[in-house]
């Protein structure tokens, strides 16, 4: 797993698991602490999360709003957006350009 760039906006890659869940925690906190405005966070390289994973994009949620900030998910890959419409997390997330549920393949 990597991240990379700054407070504004960070690239999140490769898997985004249980093994890299504590380090990407100290990165996205640290992006939500230290800026203002939104946090964009950019998944096109994300290969895959699984449910710590996905606690730590819920956690920086939550911190990024007691920050007065805004946690924003951009270009979420189709298994993700699947997994983000099963739990229903779809509806709390800011995703930019939302999600098509109508069009995500049927698993």
């Amino acid at each position: 797993m990597y991240i990379r760039g700054d407070h504004a906006e960070l690239v999140v890659g490769g898997r985004l698991d249980v093994r890299s869940a504590a380090d990407a925690r100290t990165v996205l906190h640290a992006a939500v602490d230290d800026g203002v405005g939104d946090l964009l966070l950019d998944l096109s390289e994300l290969d895959s999360w699984d449910a710590t994973g996905l606690g730590v994009i819920m956690g920086a949620h939550r911190r990024a709003g007691r920050c007065g900030r805004r946690l924003v998910l951009r270009d979420v890959p189709p298994q993700m957006q699947r997994l983000l419409v099963a739990t229903r997390l779809h509806r709390i997330l800011a995703i930019e350009g939302g999600i098509g549920v109508d069009t995500l393949p049927r698993v």
